[in-house]
């Protein structure tokens, strides 16, 4: 049988009698009761100033908090200076002499009014915010689960082909060893013939002899001839030479390196990625791109011809256009596909060997003396500073522009962020306070952001490519790999990053492209016949764009799956 105390579908009871119907309730204690113990409650503890109420209008009156100073007095008041609650005698006290005091009801709404809008903002906003954030975690897990196993099974098929080679090379190498044992078997197996076959000539002359010394007719024995002279020289002796096998020392790491290493694996925390509910996310908020490997050949889809005497730099507009610009003073978009000049743009200092660069926006920025942003063919100068002059420039994923800047004495390089004309952050020296960049004003210099955020500057007269965090901390320098294609030092010029956080550098004398990834360890060179490549971009789909410095052509390569 049901409990009538405990029954979720009972009437409430009294507290204290357990059996009659709650009528009452006691605000000061809590306690609910039937109206027979109302007299039994309020003389149970006499100390206390029992306020009963109807059980409806329970907790309608205030319960004060008692007087941590004076027994058995309650806190009708505020001291706002203190900020504590206090009683009459506390506010006649010298303690509070002089403080400003107010009704403790007034600063209890005032605290229920900043609690409900603070509940409103952890119900509306924080706590759906942290069950997307959640739920972006969980996505980038099975994200990573999914990409790790491309990963593995990228290596396993690898393997597949190295097994595929090795195994086709030892057929081929057994194969080599029949043909020579063969060769050398029937040269052998021809000698033994010849042999025989004086042996056999050798008894028929021995027949011929005891023939001639046993017959009495001496006609027959002196028409015999003695041919034993020739049978003394004995035949040569023939000793094969066997092949060698040669076994190549199997080392882990040098096999390591051969069949290919991984780079290592980062986490980075970003307090400022995520955003409020209310806040719209960024496109890069989203999922990390599929994992592509690098084509073991790389290859040349299209050649655009420029016109300049001498081309510099490329920027791409679209996956169907790219700017350019060279040894003049006009800035030329071009189709991709058509290879045909769409429009130009001429500066209006005059100057050439600009640099370019496009926006989130899809507006062309480029610099000269100062840096320009065209908007509907329209020149917009947008930074000019005293005493330096802009190099390198890019836009960022945050719409940011980062410009390499070259004092007026030639005695300073620094990378400077701006947003719109505002300076946000230099970048100029490590954390022993010596240079990042080698000055000069003859040496040229590109830049690009990474996805992961790092900044990437190539240093042609430190012969060094030099990456730096979001914040301007080092992180490492390139300085190359050998051997290089034509065994000659290190010329970075044009940089540019991928969907895969590669860095990609043109290599002016050497004429390839080296590939480095996000923490600088060297994975590949794309040639391609280039001739002094000097600008590069990619664009959505991880086309590379090379500028040819010589030739004037802009080629198109390939060079991931």
């Amino acid at each position: 049988m049901m409990d009538p105390r405990t029954s979720a579908q009972d009437v409430m009871r009294c507290d204290l009698c357990e059996t009659a119907v709650v009528q009452m309730h006691c605000d000061t204690c809590l306690v609910n009761l039937c109206t027979a113990c109302v007299g039994k409650h309020m003389i149970s503890d006499e100390s206390k100033d029992h306020k009963v109420v109807k059980f409806q209008a329970r907790k309608s009156t205030p319960l004060y908090p008692g007087c941590k100073f004076h027994d058995k007095e309650r806190c009708k008041m505020y001291c706002n200076q203190c900020d504590i609650p206090v009683c009459h005698k506390c506010i006649g006290s010298d303690q509070h002499l002089g403080h400003k005091v107010s009704e403790i009801l007034k600063v209890v709404d005032e605290r229920k009014n900043k609690f409900m809008k603070e509940q409103t903002d952890l119900n509306e906003t924080i706590y759906p915010t942290h069950q997307d954030i959640v739920s972006d975690v969980q996505n980038r897990m099975s994200q990573l689960e999914k990409e790790y196993e491309d990963l593995s099974t990228a290596i396993t098929k690898h393997g597949e082909n190295w097994h595929r080679e090795i195994d086709k090379l030892v057929k081929k190498l057994k194969a080599e060893v029949d043909v020579m044992k063969n060769t050398q078997l029937q040269t052998l197996q021809k000698h033994l013939d010849e042999i025989n076959k004086k042996i056999s000539d050798i008894k028929d002359e021995i027949d011929s002899l005891e023939n001639a010394t046993a017959t009495n007719d001496m006609s027959k024995l002196f028409s015999v001839t003695i041919k034993i002279q020739k049978y003394r020289n004995l035949p040569h002796k023939i000793i094969p030479s066997l092949p060698k096998f040669s076994p190549g020392n199997v080392q882990e790491e040098k096999l390591s390196k051969l069949f290919g290493t991984l780079s290592s694996s980062s986490l980075t925390s970003d307090k400022h990625d995520y955003s409020m509910k209310t806040t719209q996310k960024s496109p890069e908020a989203g999922s990390s791109p599929p994992v592509k490997q690098l084509l073991d050949e790389p290859e040349t889809v299209t050649t655009i011809d420029t016109g300049y005497g001498r081309l510099y730099n490329v920027a791409c507009m679209s996956d169907e256009e790219i700017w350019t610009s060279g040894d003049s003073n006009t800035m030329k978009l071009y189709s991709i596909n058509q290879g045909s000049e769409l429009k130009s743009i001429t500066t209006n200092s005059g100057y050439n060997q600009i640099n370019i660069a496009v926006t989130k926006s899809g507006d062309l920025v480029y610099t000269d003396d100062t840096v320009n942003i065209v908007k509907n063919e329209k020149i917009e100068e947008v930074i000019r500073l005293q005493n330096w002059r802009p190099k390198g420039v890019c836009s960022t994923s945050s719409g940011d522009l980062l410009v390499i800047m070259n004092s007026d004495d030639k005695k300073q390089i620094k990378v400077v962020r701006y947003s719109g004309s505002t300076e946000k952050q230099t970048i100029q020296f490590d954390d022993k306070g010596k240079p990042l960049y080698s000055p000069s004003s003859r040496y040229l210099r590109h830049i690009t952001e990474n996805r992961n955020h790092d900044i990437c500057v190539s240093d042609e007269r430190a012969e060094a490519v030099v990456v730096v965090n979001q914040a301007g901390k080092l992180r490492f320098r390139y300085t190359g790999h050998t051997p290089a294609p034509q065994n000659q030092p290190f010329c970075p010029l044009g940089i540019t990053t991928d969907s895969q956080s590669h860095i990609l550098t043109a290599d002016c004398i050497n004429h390839c492209v080296h590939i480095i990834d996000q923490d600088g360890q060297f994975l590949r060179y794309i040639e391609c016949g280039l001739r002094y490549p000097w600008g590069l971009c990619t664009d959505t789909n991880d086309n590379l764009f090379v500028a040819e410095w010589r030739n004037n052509q802009v080629k198109k390569i390939k060079y991931l799956q």
